[in-house]
């Protein structure tokens, strides 16, 4: 569904208006007053997830994202638990990105002459994931690996276009025709059995007592569950839930660092200043870690403002009213379709000064002091907030500082990318080449 759209129709309708899908009738939220009142005020009321017949069929009701009720509980607090362990409670994690990053820009400094970003990024991204699931990165050049992450990246694809929601208004008649639909679901199984692989040489030297990565982690939580079926901690739970780490994992932080990269090159003024307070904060003489954000507030607000005008996640994941209640004086009936429109969020002009403008002050305060913003609303918010926002959050802070210490991305010759950018599920760049110097 294009955002876009709908935001030209909230300015018609207001920030609460219902439409069609198919013979389905959805609720679309807008701007930050009602989208908090959805998510926030009303903390219990939408937190379900509808059937939506394109994503059903691949996650099939199961893991981390898609399932509802008690499968839902226990295995967000399972992964949330696994975030927390092999995160902020071992420093693993940090050191593995950090790690990463040291790839990423030996990957850059090989580049010659101007180059897309999107590969090497993705897989640098993805890797920081697959530590987490698998226990290990994978070469930027293992050919299997990355055929893997094209086919899910035509999937991120193929969920924005027309043709392939065209499948979720009639989805009998369109299971046998061929279509955009089709090639979406065969890829999703290509990158399922590559999964399920991935398990079964997990299973091989599988210790309980020395768990490697989530992988080792939900076998063990098989076991304990094994009295508890209705759980949902089986080897289909585990496949579904490896495929939500890895998708909410790499492609909206990937195309997050495009933007950003994106708008680095627009407005070298604003790079330059992001430099030149990496300079007083780190040095070049060793790498960039977490601790720095706190002493670097421009770079932070930079970052911030690439998330909100990049606006990865337009309109979230849809979601499910989990009893009868009123929003916006609206009376909305259990088992409703909702939409946050998160871009209208993002956009408010009631809570951003230059909505439509890259303007990091929007995260400044008078003494250029790092400010929140209530209205930042990236990774959502309420129970189905994105559970990885802490993991992106990283990521996108280490690569980013860690580019930028390191390189000076610039225009190539002849070349002027565009800032409007190409709807699949998530909103990212168009293609775009650019040109590092190493400083």
């Amino acid at each position: 569904m294009d955002f876009r759209t709908l935001n030209k129709l909230a300015e018609v309708y207001g920030n609460i208006f219902s439409l069609r899908v198919g013979s389905e009738k959805m609720i679309v939220v807008s701007g930050y007053k009602a989208v908090k009142e959805a998510l926030i005020t009303q903390i219990d009321s939408f937190v379900e997830r509808p059937i939506v017949p394109l994503f059903h069929k691949v996650y099939e009701g199961i893991g981390l994202a898609a399932s509802n009720g008690y499968v839902w509980r226990t295995h967000r607090k399972f992964a949330g638990f696994h975030l927390r362990m092999f995160g902020e409670g071992k420093k693993s994690l940090e050191h593995n990105i950090q790690q990463e990053t040291v790839y990423l820009c030996d990957a850059l400094k090989a580049e010659n002459g101007p180059f897309n970003p999107m590969t090497i990024l993705t897989g640098a991204v993805s890797n920081t994931v697959a530590c987490l699931v698998f226990g290990q990165r994978f070469e930027y050049h293992d050919e299997y690996y990355q055929r893997i992450l094209r086919l899910d990246n035509e999937c991120i694809k193929l969920m924005g276009s027309p043709r392939a929601q065209l499948y979720n208004v009639c989805p009998r008649l369109l299971e046998y025709l061929p279509g955009p639909h089709q090639t979406f679901f065969s890829n999703y199984k290509i990158i399922k059995d590559f999964l399920r692989g991935e398990i079964s040489k997990h299973k091989e030297d599988w210790d309980s007592s020395n768990p490697r990565d989530f992988i080792d982690n939900y076998l063990s939580e098989m076991e304990k569950k094994k009295s508890d079926p209705e759980a949902g901690f089986n080897i289909e739970g585990l496949v579904i839930s490896c495929l939500d780490m890895i998708e909410a994992g790499t492609e909206t932080t990937a195309t997050t660092l495009r933007w950003g990269l994106l708008f680095m090159i627009k407005y070298p003024e604003i790079q330059k200043k992001v430099q030149e307070e990496i300079d007083r904060a780190i040095g070049q003489s060793r790498q960039p870690c977490l601790a720095d954000r706190v002493i670097m507030p421009y770079t932070d607000a930079v970052i911030h403002e690439v998330q909100r005008l990049g606006d990865v996640v337009p309109l979230g994941l849809p979601k499910k009213s989990a009893k009868d209640t009123t929003l916006g004086g609206y009376f909305i009936p259990k088992g409703t379709a909702v939409l946050t429109n998160l871009s209208l969020v993002m956009h408010d002009p009631n809570e951003w000064e230059t909505p439509d403008t890259f303007n990091p002050g929007h995260f400044l305060d008078e003494n250029g002091q790092f400010r929140k913003r209530e209205a930042f609303l990236p990774f959502s918010a309420g129970k189905r907030a994105c559970l990885g926002e802490q993991l992106a959050r990283q990521v996108i802070f280490l690569f980013f500082t860690s580019l930028l210490q390191q390189f000076t991305v610039s225009k190539c010759p002849g070349e002027e990318p565009s800032l409007e950018g190409e709807i699949w599920f998530t909103y990212a760049p168009a293609p775009y080449r650019l040109c590092v110097s190493t400083r």
